[in-house]
Parts: C-alpha cells; sequence; structure tokens
C-alpha cells in the first residue's frame, strides 16, 4: 500500500513538472485569433455552463411582461451591448468579430432558455470572454428588464427593434451610465452646490449665506494673489539698499500673521 501511494504521489510530481515545463515554455497560444483545440474548447464550455448552472438554481425569477420593464431593457441593451451581441439586420462590427470566444448573436439566438441563467450572466460576467459584470453599476430590477428584453429579441425584425428601442429611455440603470469624463470635469469646474467654480466664477441660484469661494476664488484667494505684490516690491526696495551699502541682500517673508520676518 505505501509503495502504491509512493507511486502515486511520483505520478502527480511528475504531471505537474509537465504542466510547469509547458506554460512556462510559452507553447500556449493566448492569442485571440488562435482558437482552442477541440478537446479544450468542450472543457471550457462544460466548465462554463455547469458553473452557470449550479450557481444560477436559486435565482427567484419575477415576472417578466411588463412592457415598460421590456421597453426599459431595450434601451439598455442598444446602450451597451449591440457592439458584440448586435441587433436585427445589424453586420458585425470590429468587436464583435475581434473577439474570442465569439460572442453569440442575440438577435438570432437569444440566450439560455432559463432566464435565470441569463441574469445571472449579466450581472456576473464571465471570466476571460469580454462579458462584464453589469451588476457592479446596474441593480437587479434593470438587469431583469434586459432578461425580459432578450426573450423578446429573437422575435423582432429591424424596424420593430428600432422602434422598441426609440420608445424607451434610452440607457438607464440607477446610476452609473453618464459620462464619467464629462461628469468629473463639470463637477471639477462648477461643482454641484450654487458656490463658485474652480476658478472662481459663481453658478447661479447660490445659497445666500454660504461662502462658495473656489479654488482661487473669494476673499482667500484675493489675500492669496494680492499679498505677495507689496511682499515684491519690498524685496526690491531692499535688495537696491543693499547692494548699495555693499551688504548681502536680506531675506523677508511674510507668516500667517502678517508679520515680516528677517533672515
Amino acid at each position: 500500500m505505501k509503495r502504491i501511494i509512493i507511486s502515486f504521489a511520483a505520478f502527480c510530481a511528475l504531471g505537474l513538472l509537465v504542466v510547469a515545463g509547458v506554460v512556462f515554455s510559452g507553447l500556449i497560444s493566448v492569442a485571440a485569433d488562435d482558437p482552442h483545440t477541440g478537446a479544450v474548447h468542450a472543457f471550457l464550455e462544460t466548465a462554463r455552463n455547469r458553473s452557470i448552472e449550479v450557481r444560477s438554481e436559486d435565482i427567484a425569477v419575477p415576472s417578466l411582461d411588463d412592457e415598460d420593464q421590456i421597453r426599459a431593457g431595450a434601451g439598455n441593451y442598444d446602450s451597451m451591448c449591440v457592439g458584440c451581441h448586435l441587433a436585427p439586420g445589424m453586420a458585425e462590427t470590429e468587436l464583435s468579430n475581434g473577439l474570442y470566444p465569439a460572442p453569440p448573436n442575440l438577435a438570432e439566438a437569444g440566450i439560455y432558455d432559463d432566464p435565470a441563467k441569463t441574469f445571472w450572466v449579466i450581472k456576473h460576467g464571465i471570466k476571460a470572454t469580454g462579458m462584464p459584470a453589469w451588476g457592479k453599476s446596474m441593480a437587479d430590477p434593470y438587469i431583469w428588464g434586459m432578461v425580459a428584453f432578450l426573450q423578446k429579441l429573437p422575435d423582432l425584425d429591424e424596424g420593430a427593434y428600432r422602434a422598441l428601442v426609440a420608445s424607451s429611455g434610452g440607457h438607464q440603470h440607477g446610476g452609473g451610465e453618464t459620462q464619467h469624463g464629462e461628469m468629473a470635469l463639470d463637477d471639477h469646474h462648477q461643482g454641484d452646490s450654487g458656490g463658485s467654480d474652480h476658478h472662481g466664477s459663481s453658478r447661479p441660484g447660490g445659497a445666500t449665506g454660504q461662502s462658495g469661494s473656489g479654488h482661487h476664488g473669494g476673499k482667500e484667494s484675493d489675500d492669496h494673489h494680492a499679498s505677495h505684490q507689496p511682499q515684491t516690491a519690498e524685496h526690491s526696495t531692499d535688495n537696491d539698499r543693499a547692494d548699495a551699502e555693499g551688504k548681502s541682500p536680506s531675506k523677508h517673508h511674510a507668516h500667517a500673521d502678517g508679520k515680516q520676518h528677517e533672515h
């Protein structure tokens, strides 16, 4: 028995060495234009499907027949998904054509026969496929809206799809869907309150009694820039006097208390 255990351990160690050798040799291609072998593809597909099935078993599926919910899902799908998963009458995009594994054309095939699986995939994403975890920015009701819409999508032609998207509210999922760069720029220069912006320009509707001073605005800013003027003149006068007397110029600076100090 001991010999069997030792032999098994040696076999496992040899196997690990072989795997490590293959990995570190760089023989495995990670290029997106180099498809998996049949065996690797079957392994990954089985692992993915089983993972989704197990993790979606306890998800309670709500009613998915509400028209407003379906319209909301259409707007989000058109804003977030068509680049990869396409729409009725839409040709392949550079993104959908370049990804591997290739994202399914949901306008033709749909996604899963079980809404719970579809919900789980949209919310959590799938590793190493390009499918994002939309649940990080999208609340569950909006995800269910997309699930409801995806059930209808394969039955829509291009005109019906466009009409449904046009009747939706567009990109909406409870926050985080706006352009972050524009928001950051606006906040940096304007802020959310009625105070001054980064450069001190006042916004209409500012609340009375608020200082509203920006980075360079208000009294503190004026003092900050104005305080250097007399110091400059004083430095110039002192330096000229020191040069005339043959002495090295003294250095003055003002502290917050307003007093001049000499070094």
